[in-house]
């Protein structure tokens, strides 16, 4: 049944979805180029979430699917997680400037409608308020709002009126009332902290430097993090911990101008030379057919396994192992091989529960449709304007392809710290 006009309009929309098959995409005869693949999914991601929130319409809109090893929390954490996961990996494409294109018409209509959605989210008053008073969940995606604010600060945070920007600075402050786990969701506090001290709120000083004290502690060596004690294999180096650690650290110090704990060498510099190692791995992670091991849990984030490459193209920080238009070949494989048969999507709009269709039974306990708009990370290179050598430069085929082709690859080497 479809419940409002927006609906209609965004059901309409997905019908005419125009990728068409995993190994090309074709627009009148044209085969589109790889930003315009991205953007169409990105939009056809953010499209349902934010026409709806907009309007105040998200939690009479969209369903929540829930895993059926569900804990049984309130299961209106799902809006949260939905809204924060899909700003995090928006906001730089949002931050672009207008100008004539279709991409700008496309990007314009959803920066409009995430400044409203912003509004709605802490606005009492609205029918799509966010849950912010419960839960302990409500902190990990309070985080990505605020990474979010980080990501996009002119666009996204400096717009908003005075009354929504005190909002978030009170619901921001009040999620103190969670101890995190001793896990990557120190890094969810530390996040918010960051944020509310760089728009010159009063912030929690220890469970910043506390946090990046015990994150620069997990280090286990060649470009991994330990997420907590003990060392799990699994994507949350992807998902929490290299993308949130490197933005507390330059929010803390100053981009890197401001020495923390008397360190004799820059630990923001350390950090990104990890990503880039970490980037490097996952790049050989990325098969000829555009595929990616599944393994660990929340393995339902999709592509939200390729944020620490995104985040290195977007930033201008890969290694010069991984040329701009190899990383970029390769990740338009993973997207077009996920995205292009429109499996992931349900007749709403919204993604399915499960890794490449409706796989519910893979969900962890804590997992529902919400959550899986982390798959958003992976899209933050569309940050650089369409004329950046990331988009122009000729692609290339990626380590594993070059390998199994034939072709000549360079030869993996650790990454040990002096």
């Amino acid at each position: 049944m479809i419940r409002n006009k927006w609906m209609a309009l965004c059901l309409t929309a997905v019908l005419l979805y125009p990728l068409q098959q995993a190994g090309a995409v074709e627009k009148k005869d044209k085969v589109a180029s790889d930003r315009e693949v991205w953007c169409e999914v990105l939009y056809r991601m953010a499209a349902p979430v934010l026409g709806s929130m907009s309007e105040g319409n998200l939690q009479a809109t969209m369903d929540v699917e829930k895993s059926p090893t569900w804990d049984g929390r309130n299961e209106k954490v799902a809006y949260m997680e939905c809204f924060g996961r899909l700003m995090a990996g928006l906001a730089p494409w949002l931050s672009l400037p207008d100008d004539d294109t279709a991409e700008s018409v496309q990007r314009h209509q959803l920066r409009e409608w995430a400044l409203k959605s912003y509004a709605n989210a802490v606005d009492p008053e609205s029918p799509d308020y966010l849950l912010w008073r419960e839960e302990g969940q409500t902190l990990v995606d309070a985080a990505y709002l605020a990474e979010s604010f980080l990501r996009g600060f002119d666009a996204l945070w400096v717009p908003l009126d005075t009354l929504t920007k005190q909002r978030y600075i009170e619901e921001f402050t009040q999620l103190r009332r969670v101890d995190p786990p001793y896990t990557n969701w120190l890094l969810f506090s530390s996040t918010v902290e960051c944020f509310l001290r760089k728009v010159g709120a009063q912030s929690d000083t220890y469970r910043i430097v506390s946090t990046l004290r015990k994150i620069e502690e997990w280090y286990v060596g060649d470009g991994w993090y330990s997420d907590g004690p003990g060392f799990a294999f699994d994507y949350y180096n992807s998902y929490v911990l290299h993308p949130m650690y490197i933005e507390s650290l330059e929010v803390f110090s100053q981009d890197g101008k401001k020495k923390i704990w008397n360190a004799s060498r820059s630990n923001l510099d350390r950090a990104w030379k990890r990503m880039q190692r970490f980037g490097m791995i996952l790049e050989r992670f990325i098969s000829p057919e555009g595929a990616f091991p599944v393994f660990g849990r929340s393995i339902t984030y999709r592509t939200g396994t390729l944020q620490p490459l995104a985040m290195l193209a977007w930033r201008g920080k890969l290694p010069e192992e991984l040329p701009g238009g190899q990383v970029r070949a390769a990740m338009t494989a993973v997207i077009k091989r996920m995205f292009s048969d429109g499996r992931n999507f349900n007749e709403q709009g919204f993604l399915t529960l499960g890794f490449n269709g409706s796989q519910p039974d893979i969900a962890d306990w804590y997992t529902n449709n919400g959550s899986l708009y982390m798959a958003s990370l992976a899209f933050l290179p569309l940050g650089l304007p369409a004329d950046h050598p990331f988009w122009t430069d000729e692609p290339q085929p990626w380590t594993s392809k070059k390998a199994w082709e034939g072709l000549n690859f360079p030869k993996d080497h650790a990454y040990y710290e002096k």
